[in-house]
């Protein structure tokens, strides 16, 4: 069947072969297109873009020479060479880019170069070589980076560098102490085809690797089939394990004893090790605590901690220890951690604007007569001086209230604010508006703040972060009295019920009155509680709240404005993004001018205007970073057991 299907390969690689040839030597049949003459006036064609874009076709000496590599290629597929055919193929396709047989070679060849360097350094990896498997990864990842194989031999290949670093100094001491009896099995592996009693198979299998197995009578006799190929002594014994359900105890370096894997014979046979675990930093709950988880779970008999010490002392068995220590790791490696970057920005603005014209108020009517009379009645004796100097005649009334007037000896508001006059004789009177005032004022002011905050918080801890003041309020006060009680008549002495007067007099001059202060954070208190996912996203707890002054108080307390938010959002690993935007605005106009005047549209913005608007915006921007996340729990490669025989 083989022969047929090589045969059968050989002769499709002919044909392809023999097809390239022919198309080769083919001809081109298409003629050019005869050239238009080009004269003094004629314009040369010009090629479109698509006619541009298209790629030289290659010369026939080019194909001739990418069908050789092609058949040399093909060869070297055939004999397993697939680097050397993975050059030819590259090649082939450099020079006849038009075939497109050619890159597809090349990459069916890389593919299984890939697949033939994950084997040898599967191989190189079983004989101990770490070098010369970690050279073929390495080519393999740079022939295909994106492949998983590549990647999951070189974690095993990390594993097994970690499990070769030398242990600590104490644990050193405490394998010299006593240590369980060490199994030195031949490192090589072996491949088997058995078809045996459980007996036979267990005893084989551990010989192959320089053990002797004592097998307990507990093992059944009945027939099993095993194929195992280039397994190391672990895989085989797993192997063996599973088919037999049993589990083996080293009896020295050379010598095991194989029993069926019961709880009864685990206890019988299994020894156990005293071990003790070294765990300083902890408290006293937190030791307890390790104690009783090693008790409850691990089902360990004796787990005594010493506080004093810092110390766990276990006795169980290797088995048992393994997965308590792995485990304590685990816990003692510690949660996840979060650097939570907090940015803060505060925006505040205020703009305050007066402008217009502010009219008369009031208008004030006078009658002109008397209030010359009055005026020149009041200054009789500036009146005689004006007229004996002659600066003016007796009845020149105006000249001498002008020159009053000037002199600043005499002032009235009429003449200060204008006076307007109307009618005459006797009845002559005048209105006085009062002052009008023009206002053109603006006033702004901008104000920008930024706080950055950096919290490191662990898996599920609470960060608190607050800004502000701390107010004080008083709540209650009270009174001491002094020291030294005074005489009270008709208690301390003989006297009447009219000393009590003197008495309360000297409390009250002797007692202090003590407030009770009790201190209100004002501003903003903030509380982040992260959570790392199992994606690496941070789903974060957050509780805000802003308290502030109200402007009023009671009973001489003031009242707090609050504001509070919670919630929980989740956010991508180093991505910022806007947790909290809060935003005050306030707006207030007024107008001054006369009623009805100052309302109509057009004539108000010419009236005063007093106009205020403020407002302040709060950003909180968080980015969440994962400076230490979980450690991934480590599997074993999953193995198919296929197992024949009667029932056990």
């Amino acid at each position: 069947m083989a022969r047929r299907w090589s045969r059968l390969l050989t002769a499709a690689l002919l044909l392809s072969v023999l097809s390239l040839i022919a198309s080769a030597q083919t001809p081109n049949r298409q003629s050019p297109a005869p050239a238009a003459p080009v004269g003094k006036g004629a314009v040369p064609p010009v090629a479109s873009a698509k006619e541009a874009a298209q790629p030289k076709p290659p010369s026939r000496g080019n194909r001739r020479r990418a069908v050789k590599l092609y058949l040399r290629a093909s060869k070297l597929f055939e004999n397993k060479q697939f680097e050397e055919a993975m050059r030819d193929y590259q090649k082939a396709a450099a020079l006849d880019p038009s075939n497109a047989d050619y890159p597809l070679a090349a990459n069916l060849a890389r593919s299984h170069l890939v697949t033939a360097l994950i084997q040898d350094a599967a191989k190189d990896r079983l004989h101990g070589d770490a070098a010369a498997s970690r050279a073929a990864l390495a080519r393999a990842l740079e022939l295909d980076p994106k492949n998983m194989q590549v990647l999951a031999h070189l974690n095993d290949l990390g594993d097994d560098a970690v499990r070769g670093q030398p242990v600590p100094l104490y644990e050193q001491g405490a394998s010299a102490a006593g240590q369980a009896l060490p199994l030195t099995p031949a490192v090589t592996v072996h491949s088997f085809h058995l078809h045996t009693d459980q007996h036979q198979a267990i005893q084989q299998v551990f010989k192959a690797y320089g053990i002797d197995a004592t097998v307990d009578e507990s093992i059944h006799a009945t027939q099993i089939r095993v194929d195992m190929d280039d397994a190391t002594f672990q895989q085989a014994i797993r192997t063996i394990s599973m088919l037999t359900n049993s589990f083996y105890v080293p009896l020295d370096a050379r010598h095991v004893l194989v029993a069926r894997d019961t709880v009864e014979n685990r206890k019988q046979f299994e020894r156990l090790e005293y071990e003790t675990v070294y765990l300083q930093g902890l408290t006293d709950t937190e030791l307890t605590d390790i104690g009783t988880l090693a008790k409850n779970v691990f089902e360990v008999q004796q787990a005594t901690p010493e506080k004093d010490s810092g110390t766990l002392a276990v006795r169980a068995t290797t088995r048992t220890l393994n997965a308590f220590n792995a485990t304590l790791r685990e816990l003692l490696g510690g949660h996840s951690q979060v650097m939570l970057d907090v940015r803060i920005i505060q925006l505040a603005r205020t703009n305050e604007r007066n402008t217009g014209i502010n009219p008369p108020q009031q208008i004030t009517a006078v009658n002109a007569y008397s209030a010359e009379q009055s005026i020149l009645n009041a200054n009789q004796t500036l009146v005689q001086q004006i007229i004996s100097q002659g600066l003016a005649s007796p009845g020149d009334i105006t000249t001498i209230l002008g020159i009053l007037l000037a002199s600043g000896q005499v002032s009235s508001s009429l003449f200060t604010n204008g006076i307007v006059l109307f009618g005459g004789g006797l009845t002559l009177s005048g209105l006085s508006p009062g002052p009008v005032s023009a206002n053109l004022d603006l006033n702004s002011s901008d104000s920008r703040e930024l706080d950055q905050i950096q919290l490191r918080l662990g898996d599920g801890e609470a960060g608190s972060l607050k800004l502000g003041e701390r107010y004080p309020i008083q709540t209650a006060s009270y009174s001491s009295v002094a020291s030294t009680l005074p005489s009270i008549p008709g208690l301390t002495g003989a006297g009447s019920s009219s000393g009590l007067s003197s008495l309360l007099s000297s409390i009250n001059g002797n007692a202090q009155n003590i407030p009770q202060i009790e201190y209100e954070d004002l501003g903003m208190t903030l509380k982040a509680t992260p959570k790392v996912m199992r994606n690496n996203d941070v789903a974060l707890t957050i509780d805000m709240k802003i308290d502030a002054l109200a402007g009023s108080s009671i009973n001489g307390n003031p009242v707090l404005n609050n504001r509070a938010y919670s919630g929980v959002v989740t956010l991508k690993e180093g991505e910022g993004v806007v947790i909290i935007n809060d935003l005050t605005k306030q707006e207030s106009r007024a107008i001054s001018g006369v009623p009805g005047i100052s309302e109509i549209p057009g004539l108000n913005n010419l009236t005063g205007i007093d106009a205020t608007k403020s407002y302040a915006e709060l950003l909180i921007v968080m980015t969440p970073h994962v400076v230490r996340g979980t450690q991934s729990a480590g599997h074993t490669p999953m193995m198919r057991v296929e197992k024949s025989g009667g029932s056990r």
